[in-house]
């Protein structure tokens, strides 16, 4: 075990971060990503402390393989764009690099710093970063080349003691992004790992504040909650939390009411665990078990057909997929049944729905006739 210092206010080293070697770590090198590597070694060749951050270190210290590889430097998104042809910066306040290997996609962000607070959107150094961080699991930087961890915030210790420790002090964590509230939870389902008393009951009692945050942001969540290896665990969790309310609020109340709907929709979540789902799978997943068991059927397809889009849109919000992924879903469930539909049948403006659009033939102007030019008698 080794130490990382820098100087303190009097000048006399002051110690920052643990460094865990190899042996210490435990990480097996072979699940890190070949190509996240090589991005690694041509940031630092370019002068540019560079790691592995995240998630991803996260579960090389279980024993799992990553899925994804975020990486953060200390070189400007611009500098990032000069070194990687293969890449495009994205975002507006502020900016990340993707580096692109055929279909992979590989998130490069900088040191960000805490100037103006912890949602800072202005570029710092690692020991800024790594206190913008939410829980000390997800704060962990992994030099692959070295194969080192550097540890600022005793991550190793709450990762070995399973327990999701918070970085950003419980007055400001929360207020500053309620969706941490979404994430503590979703990982501690995940790991097995226990969320502390004191973070327990501050996200019970602002829960509410998730109502601020937008649809989109909260599609996002769910996307990541259905396509993650636990997705049944982290719903019921969320559930008892008090927090699937805010994600899927007519899902959660029918777990309230009725105990076979809860009992089939997490065997329905359960099921999805450790697949690569379609965004019309993970749309079907949120609304098959309310259609098997709960929506009141009509007869005849064309009729329920009508009733069926209105009521999922309605059921699955805040979520709102586009209007093609949604009827895709809602098809492929009615063709399981035996229910075809051919055509999406439309409303008219007579049952309220929006007037037809005719084309209108135009109408050939008739030829001029030629002048008279015969005298008039």
């Amino acid at each position: 075990m080794r130490y990382r210092y820098s100087a303190g206010e009097n000048g006399k080293p002051v110690k920052k971060a643990i460094v865990y070697t190899r042996d210490e770590h435990g990480i097996n090198f072979a699940d890190v990503d070949g190509e996240a590597i090589d991005i690694i070694k041509k940031l630092k060749s370019s002068g540019f402390d560079s790691y592995i951050v995240g998630g991803a270190v996260r579960d090389l210290i279980l024993g799992k393989k990553p899925k994804d590889f975020d990486i953060v430097s200390a070189a400007s998104p611009t500098r990032i764009k000069k070194i990687f042809r293969n890449s495009r910066i994205i975002g507006r306040r502020f900016r990340l690099v993707h580096v692109y290997f055929g279909e992979r996609i590989f998130e490069v962000a900088t040191f960000r710093s805490l100037k103006d607070g912890h949602t800072s959107n202005t570029f710092g150094t690692i020991e800024d970063d790594v206190l913008r961080r939410d829980f000390t699991m997800n704060a962990l930087f992994y030099d692959p080349e070295q194969q080192i961890v550097v540890d600022y915030v005793n991550g190793m210790k709450d990762i070995k003691n399973k327990q999701v420790k918070n970085i950003i002090n419980l007055s400001d964590i929360f207020t500053d992004d309620p969706v941490r509230m979404i994430r503590a939870v979703k990982y501690a389902a995940a790991t097995g790992f226990s969320i502390p008393l004191n973070l327990k009951m501050k996200i019970t009692s602002q829960s509410n504040l998730l109502k601020t945050i937008s649809p989109s942001r909260l599609t996002e969540e769910i996307f990541k909650i259905i396509n993650s290896d636990k997705p049944g665990v982290i719903v019921d969790m969320l559930d008892k939390m008090g927090l699937y309310s805010y994600l899927q609020p007519q899902a959660a109340e029918l777990m309230r009411k009725n105990a076979n709907f809860q009992k089939s929709y997490l065997q329905t979540m359960t099921a999805l665990k450790g697949r690569e789902n379609q965004r019309g799978q993970a749309i079907s997943s949120l609304f098959r078990d309310y259609l098997e068991g709960a929506f009141e059927w009509k007869p005849g397809p064309t009729e329920n057909y009508k009733d069926i889009c209105k009521a999922v849109r309605t059921f699955v919000m805040p979520m709102n997929p586009p209007r093609f992924e949604l009827e895709s879903a809602i098809k492929k469930f009615l063709s399981a049944k035996g229910i075809t539909i051919k055509r999406t049948p439309f409303k008219t403006a007579a049952e309220g729905g929006e007037p037809s659009i005719k084309r209108r033939r135009r109408r050939r102007k008739p030829k001029s006739e030629p002048p008279n030019t015969e005298p008039t008698p």
